[in-house]
């Protein structure tokens, strides 16, 4: 095999590769706009306990909670011109189409600290430029939750404290930190805020 069969196959291959990559890419980004413009569906009943709620008599039957990538919620911070969609769940997939409800935590519109988590480079990039103050609207099929911010905060992964149940309705925005960090960032960003009104669409 000479020089130039060589460089020829190798020249192949990486176009190969590279016409792979942008194919995944748009995948993925049809599939965020998608789910980004999708309308939120019918109210949910939300059938999930809490661990502790398991004796409560106002805690539900236990059945299925949403599955992993349902549609919850939108989210939207007009200071930032954040707007996105929030879905069940928080693991790679989920994150890659949208904001995601963490597990384990109240869904959009029951009280306690409700935590959503979200990409630093893609949905939640826009939140490194909050402050205190400003609202944050969590748009439910049946309601409209107005929520103000009251802290931000930077954190390191294992301090999961900022998830913990609250004595007021709280928003809890989770993403990686530094936002300019190539890689797997060490830190994470917190923003909370409290619910401050509501409203039925």
């Amino acid at each position: 095999m000479t020089k130039t069969s060589i460089l020829l196959w190798l020249e192949r291959a990486l176009l190969a590769a590279g016409i792979a990559l942008a194919a995944w890419c748009a995948v993925v980004l049809v599939e965020a706009a998608y789910t980004q413009h999708r309308p939120l569906p019918k109210p949910l009943v939300i059938t999930q306990t809490l661990p502790g709620d398991e004796g409560s008599k106002n805690a539900p039957h236990a059945r299925n909670a949403p599955a992993p990538g349902t549609l919850l919620a939108r989210m939207d911070i007009p200071a930032v011109q954040l707007s996105t969609a929030v879905l069940e769940g928080s693991d790679d997939a989920t994150l890659r189409r949208g904001a995601g409800h963490i597990e384990d935590t109240p869904f959009p519109g029951e009280p306690g600290n409700i935590g959503i988590a979200g990409h630093r480079d893609t949905v939640f990039r826009a939140i490194r430029r909050v402050k205190g103050g400003e609202t944050i609207d969590l748009t439910t099929p049946d309601r409209v939750f107005h929520y103000k911010i009251n802290r931000t905060s930077i954190v390191m992964p294992d301090d999961v404290y900022v998830l913990d149940p609250t004595p007021r309705p709280t928003l809890t925005l989770v993403t990686c930190y530094p936002f300019e960090f190539i890689g797997h960032a060490p830190k994470r960003f917190i923003v909370q805020a409290e619910l401050v009104g509501e409203e039925r669409q």
